[in-house]
């Protein structure tokens, strides 16, 4: 059995900083005994934890309400052993979401709200990007582009990527747009069912963004399915060298490449941000001891 002491003393192998992968969030309670040790105590901090493996972690609290400042600057100064990382980080659901006041006035105000909360992380140059995060019924239509553009003009100064899951988004005028305003879109990897986006390899700013969903068929649109239901998906080797591919593609002609793997339940999204980083890297990333232990077989035990 590893110990939390043996867990704790290594770090992640020099990388290319022009790709950086790691998980969609941290504070997972199904995580402990996994990914983190069982009853590992306050003085545990598991965002320093896994910058010791990963170079970037995409934040998932702050779509549900701008972080205090305050908190913002200590996960910059929880991440400080790792040189190389960068956060990446969810708007608020109100600019993407929350459609009851999306009137000109309110977007400013919460745009206001999101910058002053992410500038903590931001002077730091700790900000990889802000994903702006769209549901599957955000449809494309002229409205919901004249919205989008309100709040790229808000967030102007901020690094952008904008996430959309509804396949008629896939067109090249959209493209052309985001190009227009300096934002990235985010390919994603989902379970494609009807009018659902496929994956895809598009680059339209001087970041590239992935986000690896899992491919659950039985429970992604299931009305009663809680979250980790939702993201219950282990992606198989074979799958993840596809995936790789994309992610090669796109790294020729992006500056920075981004891929989060957001099929959190029970570790399974730090497997497979170690799976990516091995098929990109050509060599075994450091692996949390406990997490090969969790995994026999596909995780190797490798310190």
């Amino acid at each position: 059995m590893a110990t939390f002491s043996q867990c704790s003393l290594f770090r992640p192998p020099s990388r290319d900083t022009a790709l950086r992968v790691g998980p969609a969030g941290w504070n997972y309670k199904d995580w402990e005994g996994i990914v983190y040790p069982p009853g590992k105590g306050s003085s545990f901090d598991p965002l320093s934890y896994l910058a010791d493996y990963f170079d970037t972690i995409e934040v998932n609290s702050s779509f549900y309400a701008p972080p205090n400042p305050k908190a913002a600057a200590s996960w910059v100064r929880r991440v400080a052993g790792n040189p190389r990382f960068r956060f990446t980080a969810k708007v608020w659901q109100r600019l993407s979401h929350d459609r009851q006041d999306w009137s000109a006035a309110s977007i400013a105000a919460d745009c206001s709200e999101v910058r002053r909360a992410m500038s903590p992380i931001a002077q730091a140059g700790r900000l990889g990007a802000l994903l702006i995060q769209f549901p599957w019924s955000f449809r494309h239509s002229p409205e919901n582009l004249e919205h989008l553009g309100t709040v790229l003009r808000g967030l102007h100064d901020f690094p952008l990527v904008v996430e959309v899951r509804h396949a008629s988004w896939n067109d090249e005028s959209f493209f052309a747009f985001l190009r227009e305003n300096s934002a990235a879109f985010c390919n994603v990897d989902q379970p494609v069912i009807g009018d659902s986006l496929k994956p895809g390899s598009q680059v339209t700013a001087r970041v590239a963004y992935f986000r690896l969903h899992g491919r659950n068929y039985q429970d992604w649109f299931r009305e009663d399915a809680g979250r980790d239901a939702r993201y219950n998906y282990l992606y198989s080797k074979e799958e993840i060298r596809s995936l790789a591919g994309k992610i090669r593609r796109v790294k020729q002609t992006a500056e920075e490449t981004y891929a989060i793997t957001n099929n959190h339940f029970r570790g399974q999204a730090v497997v497979n941000a170690l799976d990516i980083l091995e098929e990109m890297d050509a060599s075994p990333p450091a692996v949390p001891p406990l997490l090969a232990e969790a995994y026999p077989g596909r995780v190797p035990n490798r310190g």
